[in-house]
């Protein structure tokens, strides 16, 4: 099975906001949406995929286990808690959102309930998430690298994050993007806003097509109607090797993500 290249976003939107964001994706023909226990927010994007009333089969949801789950007998039950607020009987990808901090939880011990989930058919894939090199090898060892669908990780022309993109290619292990855009800030970059003009294009296409055009997933998410449209249209945009050249000079190692607590020792 295979991960979607593009898919909905939901982090920060709750309530109405993300009724709203599923519902219009939806409509524009989104049909992976990507959640977390976190986001609180299951429950509402469960209401507008029911809402929609379209068929379960064509659509992929994704939720991501929270670190307080971690415990044994704890992840099982939170998954079957995130399944009847999604108003499904499984999920098509189950990630652990953040690897244990200080190792609180022994990485077998939670990786190894996410396999029971899978097993019991609760999800049919699963992968983890914001896993360095060293974290990845760990998981490897653990449950092997075939059954590691994706790991979810910040990627944006600001932070490249190449070591772990060579190391998980070399595993076969599928990367997904997120926060692609850098928060907007890549929008307003000077390379980015003249390789956009080169294709009459928007910066936040660019930025999303040269993500797809290197392998990866990504789930880009917006409140507006016309911003929702104008992201997939990015899977029509192809960038030609000098575009790719110029984005790769925009390295700077510049994380938006890093949580107090929760980081890892990042690559």
């Amino acid at each position: 099975m295979s991960i979607p290249a593009f898919g909905l976003g939901t982090f920060r939107l709750k309530d109405q906001a993300v009724i709203d964001s599923v519902t219009q994706a939806l409509d524009l023909g989104y049909r992976a949406v990507d959640t977390a226990q976190i986001y609180d927010n299951e429950a509402p994007i469960g209401q507008a995929i029911a809402d929609s009333q379209l068929p379960r089969a064509s659509l992929f949801l994704t939720t991501k286990i929270w670190t307080d789950h971690f415990g044994r007998g704890r992840l099982i039950p939170s998954l079957k808690d995130s399944l009847q607020k999604l108003r499904t009987d499984y999920m098509d990808l189950t990630l652990i959102h953040w690897p244990s901090p200080k190792d609180e939880v022994p990485m077998e011990d939670y990786l190894g309930q996410l396999a029971e989930a899978k097993a019991q058919g609760l999800t049919r894939q699963i992968g983890v998430s914001n896993f360095t090199i060293d974290l990845l090898r760990r998981a490897i060892a653990i449950v092997g690298a075939d059954a590691i669908a994706t790991n979810q990780v910040e990627i944006s022309p600001y932070l490249q994050n190449s070591k772990l993109a060579a190391f998980a290619k070399a595993q076969g292990i599928h990367l997904t993007s997120y926060m692609t855009l850098a928060y907007g800030k890549v929008l307003k970059d000077a390379v980015m806003e003249e390789i956009a003009r080169k294709h009459g294009a928007s910066t936040a296409q660019v930025a999303l097509a040269w993500a797809l055009k290197l392998g990866y997933s990504v789930i880009p998410s917006s409140t507006r109607r016309e911003n929702l449209q104008s992201n997939l249209l990015a899977q029509q945009l192809t960038l030609d090797d000098e575009d790719m050249a110029r984005i790769a000079t925009l390295d700077r190692n510049e994380r938006q993500a890093n949580p107090a607590g929760l980081a890892p020792a990042w690559d």
